[in-house]
């Protein structure tokens, strides 16, 4: 691996935990914390072993996306869920200030060291989806998402998605499959705060099947991804 390479790995979505405090809200909204709604299956398993694999720091939270969204800017109609979004404005301003801020500000806070210490920085943002969302199955076992206009960012995906095909030509790969890399999430922020020649962000995307499945095929598809990622920067 290049020596002015930073590797940081994070992990919006890792867990459906609702402190103590907020529990009443989730009221009826129990089957969703349980449900892609609520989490990212797998997407912590992954991280881990990419970080641990990589030699790189790991940020990760557990608490529910359904509490608040650390992977939507602030202003976005989905920052809260139905269960949040109509609370009282010190309740939402209260898990902004306690949950929201720190895990982004932590992040970012990485990234401007390894910048300003002369190091480029590679970003995974880990990420499942539902095999089938409001009937239409999702026909892909990995999306790599990224923002076409950051050329970086764009040859990275198209390098990484070479490097999968060799080591396994059945393995369906896409680039901005199931969403596109642009939209409103974590790496798109960062973009507005980093020079693209400093912060390539991707957000790595796992068709939850795989991870439902679970066995030596989940372990070996996350050794797979973890070893052609340092593989195509080397």
């Amino acid at each position: 691996m290049p020596t002015n390479i930073h590797f940081l790995i994070s992990c919006e979505h890792g867990g459906n935990r609702i402190p103590p405090r907020y529990r009443p809200l989730f009221e009826g909204y129990e089957h969703l914390l349980h449900s892609h709604r609520g989490y990212d299956s797998g997407a912590l398993g992954l991280a881990k072993k990419l970080a641990m694999a990589l030699h790189s720091p790991l940020f990760a939270a557990t608490t529910s996306r359904l509490l608040i969204d650390l992977n939507r800017s602030i202003g976005h109609p989905r920052l809260y869920s139905e269960a949040t979004r109509n609370t009282p404005a010190a309740v939402r301003q209260e898990i902004l200030k306690n949950y929201y801020l720190p895990y982004r500000t932590w992040v970012e806070a990485n990234i401007t060291d390894a910048i300003r210490s002369g190091l480029r920085v590679i970003h995974i943002s880990s990420h499942s989806f539902t095999p089938e969302l409001n009937g239409e199955v999702r026909n892909t076992d990995i999306g790599l998402l990224y923002d076409p206009s950051r050329h970086l960012e764009q040859e990275l995906c198209t390098r990484w998605r070479a490097c999968l095909a060799a080591h396994v030509p059945d393995l369906r790969v896409r680039r901005n499959y199931p969403y596109t890399g642009a939209v409103n999430g974590f790496p798109t922020y960062l973009r507005r705060r980093f020079p693209a020649n400093a912060y390539v962000g991707i957000e790595l995307e796992i068709n939850q099947k795989h991870i439902l499945k679970g066995g030596w095929r989940w372990h070996a598809l996350r050794g797979l991804l973890a070893g052609t990622l340092n593989e195509t920067v080397a």
